[in-house]
């Protein structure tokens, strides 16, 4: 389908006429627009990161005397309060447990597709951020799967209302068996319990599916942005619900005004008042946290509070440090939230929340992921769940008014730890303010003593393949786990979405291009303490892995995969640790070989993609097999 402004690939237009409603494409038209300005900002933001490698230069607070791009507000000014914020609505008041998780699975008819939303909305949690982003597959049309169900639910649609009504007595007979009580009562009733949250996806990524009238491809979040917000923001708001976004990967305060203009231009066409929509923004990179305030004061009335996240925050260290061959980070087990430049991180963004307002308000400070699944041994079951819980309580204490879990069987088991304090959230909680000082700054990227072992090679890259392959079957979030523990029930799974395996591989990157050494021998690969990691060691571990999982069963490593998307996930890993260039997102490489199964192909476009960055400096995030028709 084609106009004047978009063109939407196939016939797609005719297989998701819900989705594609004469609204959606309206809008979408009118935002169009809007395409160049986040292109625009997407090619300042790998400049940025060109020069910072070129010149070697740390990431640096902005000059107070300056104005924050795209806005009128003073950088001091920000800092000061001195802009309008958002009143928190009602229902996001208490939001002691957020889950997170797509509304749609891989290659599923609608009545196993939609029981995600089932799942999330029964759960018991506060708030569900419905993933369009990092969680959610995008082989085939996934994203249009995940819109629909999203909307098929908000509306009470009778399908998704026999789904539910199906799902709660399975969750229910969980409980007993594992709770020891039912959770739900009048299953009906608690579909009205989670407010409904979207995440879109970033801005630097593109859509699969739709270009703008120069035949380039139209930025992701336009697309996800317009598509739920038009299709669903009336049931929303009849059934007394705000309109709210979690916004991802947002790396400086211009960008946050991007994202400004677009929302508050979609609902000046929707004719509703600018600030419905309520946005939540996820502090997912270094630069974000030099610019705390600034991003705050940019969303202005939409904004709604902060969510510290851990894996995509330490890979947005990793790749602003890589230049510097002194920053190498240890073992993933040991950066938690509490470890050097996490815990500092932390600490900003809950100072930044409670800073007010003009008019007085202050922002949410909701925690970060619980990757936990109650899914082993008794004993590893016991042991996991003691920690979620223990991390819930310092996440509490710290003054988050909530927190993530991944799965819905986490929920009646994390929700406790803030429905004991009983405070519906920790808004306006005593913090110092904010300074902006070279200590801070140093603090943002403290590395402390920490483990590096051969050990942790091999989780780091036998999570990354499987992530990788489960990624091309179209499964964004999965539960993995390193295959040295496939068949030991006492190690428990853990949910990895995007963030998770591309850290991964960045460490891997740090380890291998800047001479990490080991801390401890290992007798296996006869590396003794102080050795290198080395290309021919790296070459080894990557052999050995990537064997175990040709090698595992069907439950751990689907047999299909094995001579389809898990060789292509090898090479991937391969190429992004092994080449000198470093890629700014894993998910690009992965994204061009999406719906391919063929590793010639997948060689191939790999190649263009690492040879376009080192030559270029630009990055492919086109779908590669979407050919508009004038080029036919």
């Amino acid at each position: 389908m084609t106009d004047n402004t978009i063109t939407i690939r196939d016939n797609l237009n005719e297989v998701y006429p819900d989705v594609y409603t004469a609204e959606a494409l309206a809008a979408l038209a009118a935002l169009a627009p809007f395409n160049k300005r986040i292109k625009d900002a997407m090619t300042a933001r790998m400049e940025r990161r060109a020069k910072r490698r070129q010149t070697q230069t740390r990431i640096t607070f902005l000059d107070p005397a300056s104005t924050i791009p795209g806005t009128d507000i003073i950088v001091q000014d920000a800092r000061d309060g001195k802009f309008e914020g958002a009143v928190i609505p009602a229902d996001l008041q208490r939001q002691w447990i957020q889950g997170t998780g797509p509304a749609a699975k891989p290659n599923a008819p609608l009545e196993s597709s939609i029981r995600n939303i089932a799942y999330a909305l029964l759960s018991g949690a506060d708030g569900w951020m419905f993933d369009g982003e990092d969680a959610l597959g995008q082989i085939t049309t996934m994203s249009l799967d995940n819109q629909r169900n999203l909307k098929l639910a908000i509306h009470k649609d009778p399908v998704f209302l026999g789904v539910a009504e199906q799902v709660a007595q399975e969750m229910n007979r969980w409980a007993e068996s594992f709770l020891k009580r039912p959770i739900i009562t009048d299953w009906a009733e608690q579909l009205n319990f989670t407010t409904k949250i979207f995440r879109a996806r970033g801005l630097h990524l593109d859509d699969r599916h739709i270009r703008d009238e120069s035949g380039v491809a139209m930025a992701a979040s336009i697309v996800d942005l317009t598509l739920y917000v038009v299709n669903n923001y009336q049931a929303l708001q009849a059934a007394g619900s705000s309109v709210v976004l979690y916004l991802p990967k947002i790396q400086a305060a211009g960008e946050a005004a991007v994202w400004n203009a677009l929302i508050s231009a979609l609902e000046t066409h929707l004719g509703l008042p600018v600030g419905t929509v309520k946005v939540y923004v996820l502090v997912e990179q270094l630069e974000a946290t030099h610019q705390l305030i600034e991003i705050r004061a940019a969303l202005g009335k939409h904004f709604v509070g902060y969510n510290t996240g851990r894996w995509d925050y330490i890979n947005s260290v990793s790749d602003a440090m890589a230049w510097d061959k002194t920053f190498i980070n240890p073992n993933i087990e040991a950066i938690t939230m509490t470890y050097g430049y996490m815990r500092n991180y932390e600490d900003r963004v809950r100072r930044a929340v409670n800073t007010p307002d003009l008019n007085g308000n202050f922002a949410l400070w909701q925690g970060g992921m619980e990757p936990n699944i109650p899914v082993g041994s008794e004993a590893g079951v016991s042991a996991s769940m003691q920690k979620a819980v223990a991390g819930a309580q310092r996440e509490q204490r710290e003054g988050a008014s909530g927190k993530w879990v991944a799965h819905w069987k986490m929920v009646h088991i994390v929700r406790p730890v803030w429905e004991r304090v009983g405070e519906a959230n920790q808004l306006g909680r005593s913090f110092p303010r904010l300074t902006y000082t070279q200590a801070d700054a140093d603090g943002l990227i403290l590395i402390e003593p920490a483990p590096t072992t051969i050990q942790g090679a091999r989780g780091l890259l036998s999570v990354a393949l499987q992530y990788g392959n489960a990624f091309g079957q179209g499964m964004q979030a999965a539960a993995l786990k390193p295959a040295d523990f496939f068949g030991n029930d006492d190690i428990l799974y853990l949910m990895e979405d995007m963030a998770t395996g591309e850290i991964r591989l960045s460490i891997l990157w740090e380890w291998l291009h800047k001479g990490a050494v080991f801390t401890e021998d290992d007798p296996a690969t006869d590396t003794q303490a102080g050795s290198p990691f080395t290309p021919e060691l790296f070459q080894t571990l990557l052999n050995e892995e990537y064997e175990k999982l040709l090698n595992a069963s069907n439950k751990d490593v689907f047999d299909a995969s094995k001579t389809t998307t898990l060789p292509i996930s090898r090479e991937i890993a391969s190429v992004y640790v092994s080449s000198t260039e470093k890629a700014p997102w894993f998910i690009d490489l992965l994204n061009i070989n999406l719906n391919n199964t063929d590793l010639d192909e997948a060689e191939y476009r790999i190649g263009l993609y690492m040879d376009t960055l080192e030559k270029q400096g630009k990055r492919i995030t086109e779908n590669l097999d979407f050919i508009p028709l004038a080029t036919n």
